[in-house]
């Protein structure tokens, strides 16, 4: 009965610190972050971006490298890491047909 009571306490006492520490209150907080206004901002204004960005390359028919990373490593996978998709992954898509020059 007493091990019963000590293997009890033990568990709750780890189950209790995971609860307090915190990581798992950072990672709460990340989750709910995800889904918040201000995310949802942030994707919308990248898309714009990556839109306008992206079919003025596609009207001018050609692209530079520097033009290109610049797109794609600080708008673009950002943008498709926070959940972002649709129209922006369909210019990025003729973009990546574009001729570098």
């Amino acid at each position: 009965m007493q091990s019963d009571v000590n293997v009890l306490q033990i568990v709750l006492t780890i189950f209790g610190s995971v609860l307090a520490s915190s990581g798992f209150w950072a990672f709460l907080s990340a989750r709910s972050e995800k889904k918040s206004n201000k995310n949802k901002l942030l994707l919308g204004l990248a898309c714009d971006r990556i839109v306008h960005l992206g079919m003025s390359y596609i009207k001018r028919g050609w692209i530079t490298k520097d033009e290109y990373e610049t797109l794609h490593d600080y708008l673009w996978l950002p943008y498709q890491a926070n959940g972002g998709n649709g129209t922006a992954a369909r210019v990025m898509d003729e973009v990546d047909k574009l001729e570098i020059r």
